[in-house]
């Protein structure tokens, strides 16, 4: 699946004379979530929506991955706020990105922020990793 994705990647940066990144940077631009199973990356084997939104978040869009820990924080948040969960992970995307400007956080800084609060061995992921996070 990786190599299946590079390698789309090396076509698109070849094409149109870019550097790796930006040839990233080029195929998230174009990258829509409403099709994105009928995307060239999306259509590859393994790549599922998480995948395809994790590019999209490391190409510089403004989203957020419907992985299960996301998920299970917001799904927590919406019914203290006595709001639905969607029912398919395309509308959760939409929902965070509506959501974002309201709470004052951009929709990647909320995805990132649901995997900090997670647990492991009793702390808290930012807590682990306090001294690791001002050096990203």
């Amino acid at each position: 699946m990786a190599k299946a994705v590079a390698s789309y990647l090396a076509k698109i940066k070849r094409e149109n004379g870019l550097d790796d990144r930006q040839a990233l940077i080029h195929w998230a631009k174009h990258a829509r979530l409403d099709d994105w199973e009928k995307n060239p990356i999306g259509e590859i084997k393994g790549v599922g929506i998480n995948s395809f939104q994790y590019l999209r978040m490391m190409g510089g869009i403004d989203t957020v991955m419907p992985d299960k820990i996301v998920k299970r924080i917001i799904a927590e948040i919406l019914a203290k706020a006595n709001m639905k969960m969607p029912s398919t992970d395309v509308d959760f995307v939409r929902l965070m990105e509506r959501m974002s400007p309201e709470v004052g956080y951009r929709a990647i800084e909320l995805c990132w922020m649901t995997w900090l609060i997670q647990s492991e061995a009793g702390l808290s992921r930012m807590e682990k990793y306090s001294t690791l996070l001002p050096k990203i």
